[in-house]
């Protein structure tokens, strides 16, 4: 039989009322009782009924992250940061997974849970950036990622045309003059924008763009870096450096490379975005965009809750992400 309130209050020898403030954080309790209480709530192992402690408050203190996919080690670098961000404001976070599918994305545009959350951070992929602008969400709604969709949602993201340019820029400085990229044709909206990014740099340079150059399919995956490096590789005039719009597409492309009995950076330099924990233990080391993972997640969070309590400016935000250009092996040798 499930621990009741009023076993909590009979074990501590306090009113059931008492035991119901200390776990709704009542501030007018004496530390003696309010140790007694969970000192009970413990020994029970009672857990509070979340929906009815809800109603009582008006929130539930959960939030959601929406992202594309968890084995993504970028999202799940995110989702680490987004849960620590957080936890430190008492609030816990429920990850949901879309898989990009259209369906589980308008159900986190129509509040996914009901009662259960009070606001929602969200990566859309699939859903059209004027469909997400014009969306009556339930629920208070942050945006992350490339799809900038006007609207009154927050939108939180790195300026990533300016973080491709100095990408791009790197691999000329260092003397590279046929560079490719890699993941032109996917990221919902991050393949355009990070390539007017790297077309950019090339033109700053006096370099013609070459569409032969530009590969990738829809994919972001170790496999998809692969097999566009293996495309590049087939060429007539292959590249001497390759622009990798994510580090999985870079560490796949590395790995194509070594297939090929070939290295990086002696014969092609690789550089790629988003500086996940496997392409700082990866051999080479991966040159890549640094994006402030903590900075985002601590100012999505807090944001977001100011949006919850009705707090904060009327008008929406649009905050840029710092980023830094991490320079590892696979640039420098």
């Amino acid at each position: 039989m499930a621990t009741r309130l009023s076993d909590v209050a009979a074990r501590a020898g306090v009113s059931v009322k008492t035991v119901s403030n200390v776990i709704n954080d009542y501030p007018h309790i004496t530390a003696q009782t309010r140790a007694k209480v969970e000192a009970a709530i413990a020994e029970l192992e009672y857990t509070p009924n979340v929906s009815a402690r809800s109603l009582r408050k008006g929130r539930s203190d959960f939030i959601a992250l929406a992202v594309p996919e968890m084995a993504s080690p970028y999202f799940a670098e995110l989702g680490a940061a987004v849960s620590r961000a957080a936890k430190k404001r008492g609030i816990t976070v429920l990850i949901d997974q879309t898989e990009g599918e259209a369906a589980a994305e308008k159900l986190v545009l129509d509040g996914m849970r009901g009662q259960l959350i009070d606001g929602i951070i969200f990566s859309p992929i699939t859903t059209a950036p004027a469909k997400i602008g014009s969306a009556d969400t339930a629920k208070p709604l942050l945006l992350l990622g490339e799809r900038h969709p006007g609207g009154t949602f927050d939108h939180v993201a790195v300026d990533s045309v300016q973080a491709a340019f100095d990408a791009t820029s790197h691999l000329i400085s260092i003397g590279r003059r046929r560079i490719a990229a890699i993941g032109v044709g996917g990221g919902a909206g991050t393949g355009s924008v990070r390539r007017k990014g790297y077309r950019k740099a090339l033109k700053a340079a006096g370099l013609a763009a070459d569409p032969a150059l530009e590969v990738g399919g829809s994919g972001y995956h170790r496999e998809d870096g692969a097999a566009a490096m293996r495309e590049l590789l087939a060429l007539p005039e292959p590249p001497d450096a390759v622009f990798c719009f994510n580090d999985l597409l870079a560490i796949g492309a590395l790995r194509a490379l070594t297939d090929a009995g070939l290295s990086a950076p002696a014969d092609v330099a690789v550089i790629g975005f988003d500086d996940i924990e496997d392409g700082r233990y990866h051999s080479p080391s991966l040159t890549t965009i640094s994006p402030d993972k903590e900075w985002l997640a601590e100012n999505a969070v807090a944001l977001l809750l100011d949006r919850i309590a009705g707090v904060g400016e009327a008008d929406r935000r649009d905050l840029t992400v710092p980023y830094t250009l991490q320079i590892r092996e696979s640039t420098s040798g």
